[in-house]
């Protein structure tokens, strides 16, 4: 595509000569001639004088530099847009049913579903049309899951557990594990049947090496739009809302619920039971112990409001110099006393 085609498909303003064919997609450090590339931060402006890219997308606010310019109300948004159209030819999906495939009697199957190598779907399970299913993945018995969704190999969805409409689910996660529940009969751990199941709506994206337990009794969900990160944990019962982030290595504790459109970020963790308002964002490594209120930022362990911590965080690091001016009171009280 040329730059002018660019401009025209994400309908933004072009500066400079379009007739320059972009061939390739980078970084703007990284881009060299024939790569489109773009600027989304303008602490970062400076690298437009550097970058060897052909073309750049950037934000309304610039209007000249030494290469042509794609500006655009949102880069970020543009540019990935861009990278979405040049990689679709890419991306290859296994095609129609594999013979190695182990599929039941009585599931049923939509139009053009493809299921790879060594995938097991047990009983009266439903696949969508236009879904794939990368090998060794394991479908249980009366799942059920929507169109056009995408499931990457060795992936568990284990009986019962339903799923909506364009859904991502990466390799190696396990949707509808038992949840971690145990009653103690004197020295022993008694297993509490978990009888519940997972709902994930539709549009969620999950990472690899996720675990979403199904509930006790009635439904573990995941709200439409919402997108969870690599090796996160979610327990049963949990509930979270619409469009939410939960990064890396989160840990959701039972029968806590989620509000929507919130960020739970990277190694943070949430005891059981509790409730996250609206539009909240629970900082990274935070310790959570208390259901936190709609619109607000929290941090630290346990967990308070961002501002507030920020301060205990500074008192904590003046602890030294503190200690030190502490002694040095103590030496000069005691010298006091020797004196009188």
């Amino acid at each position: 595509m040329t730059v002018k085609e660019i401009a025209d498909f994400l309908k933004g303003e072009l500066i400079g000569d379009g007739d320059a064919t972009i061939k390739g997609l980078a970084g703007i450090k990284e881009a060299g001639k024939g790569e489109l590339t773009f600027l989304a931060n303008p602490r970062y402006n400076q690298l437009l004088a550097q970058t060897r890219a052909s073309a750049v997308i950037t934000s309304k606010d610039i209007k000249e530099a030494r290469l042509p310019l794609i500006c655009v109300d949102n880069p970020s948004v543009a540019f990935t847009k861009i990278v979405s159209k040049f990689h679709a030819s890419k991306q290859v999906h296994p095609k129609g049913i594999h013979p190695a495939a182990i599929i039941a009697a009585n599931a049923k199957l939509g139009n053009n579903v493809s299921l790879g190598a060594y995938v097991v779907v047990e009983e009266n399970a439903l696949i969508g049309d236009n879904s794939v299913i990368y090998p060794g993945c394991f479908i249980g018995r009366n799942v059920r899951i929507g169109r056009d969704v995408l499931i990457y190999a060795n992936v568990s969805i284990r009986e019962e557990v339903i799923i909506g409409e364009r859904v991502v689910i990466q390799s190696g996660s396990v949707i509808g594990s038992d949840g971690f529940g145990f009653i103690t009969e004197g020295s022993r751990h008694q297993r509490i049947p978990q009888i519940g199941t997972v709902l994930i709506e539709d549009d969620v994206e999950i990472g690899a090496n996720v675990t979403i337990d199904r509930a006790r009794f009635d439904k573990t969900i995941i709200g439409k739009g919402t997108k969870i990160d690599n090796l996160v944990h979610i327990a049963h019962n949990v509930i979270i809302g619409e469009n939410c982030f939960i990064i890396a290595q989160v840990g959701i504790s039972g029968s806590s619920v989620i509000g929507n459109n919130v960020t739970i970020a990277g190694q943070a963790g949430l005891a059981g039971h509790l409730s996250i308002g609206d539009n909240s964002i629970v900082a990274g490594r935070a310790g959570v112990t208390k259901s936190v209120p709609q619109n607000t930022v929290v941090s630290g362990f346990p967990a308070r409001t961002h501002s507030i911590a920020k301060r205990i965080h500074a008192c904590i690091q003046n602890l030294p110099r503190l200690y030190k001016k502490v002694e040095e009171i103590k030496d000069k009280i005691e010298e006091l006393g020797k004196n009188k």
